[in-house]
């Protein structure tokens, strides 16, 4: 698959393939994250001390697999990295829920939110590296398709109106 990075990488105009090599690592990461969720829901709930809570972790393992895969088999994976970042808030935000002194599993909340922040880190340096190279713009432009002759000047100043 390193092909697979340059390609992409050179057609976009950018000669650093880091961030498309995180992408796909986080790619992977979300699929294998998706069906975990979707395969041991109840195991991971109670886990948490979070039951009740299934069909929203179900809806999780879901979101994980698809953006796994539209990172995977996109062109330019920087806006599913994004969705990443955004389904981290969420995966944050329910998880904090779970932080309670009512819950006796609270201690594993916090490792899995340890655990979110720790891929928040990094979905956030993968998008922004791949934002900032769609950003750029070629140093040269393409004057292939010119002649390279050039326009007598009374031919110039007529196509010029004058």
């Amino acid at each position: 698959m390193a092909t697979h990075y340059t390609e992409n990488t050179l057609r976009r105009g950018h000669g650093d393939p880091t961030g498309e090599k995180i992408a796909y690592g986080l790619g992977w990461f979300s699929i294998a994250l998706g069906v975990c969720e979707l395969i041991a829901t109840r195991a991971l709930t109670q886990w948490l001390g979070m039951e009740g809570n299934e069909a929203l972790v179900r809806t999780y393992g879901a979101r994980e697999i698809t953006t796994g895969i539209g990172i995977l088999s996109s062109d330019d994976p920087t806006p599913w990295i994004w969705g990443r970042v955004v389904g981290d808030a969420l995966d944050t935000g329910t998880l904090a829920v779970g932080l309670n002194d009512a819950n006796s599993n609270k201690d594993n909340v916090a490792g899995a939110l340890a655990n979110v922040a720790l891929v928040t880190a990094l979905d956030v340096y993968c998008a922004h590296k791949l934002s900032c190279e769609e950003r750029r713009e070629p140093l040269a432009h393409d004057y292939s398709d010119r002649r390279g002759i050039p326009l007598p000047a009374a031919a110039g100043a007529a196509a010029n109106g004058g």
